[in-house]
């Protein structure tokens, strides 16, 4: 039981930790690369045409939406 008790205590501090940018300043959380768009890719798979699984998801969201 002690061990489950410093492991929390342990999580906790690191979100503390990790909220005081928050805390402090009021300011949120934000990526330091950029994201996929300073890669020049418009989207994650950057493929021309998405691949026969991607389709099918596709058109089981079409057929949902009517």
């Amino acid at each position: 039981m002690m061990t489950f008790l410093a492991a929390f205590l342990v999580f906790v501090l690191v979100v503390f930790a990790m909220s005081l940018g928050w805390i402090i300043k009021r300011k949120s959380l934000q990526g330091s690369c950029g994201g996929i768009s300073s890669l020049g890719m418009e989207k994650v798979c950057d493929c021309p045409e998405p691949c026969d699984a991607r389709k099918k998801r596709m058109a089981r969201e079409a057929r949902r939406i009517l």
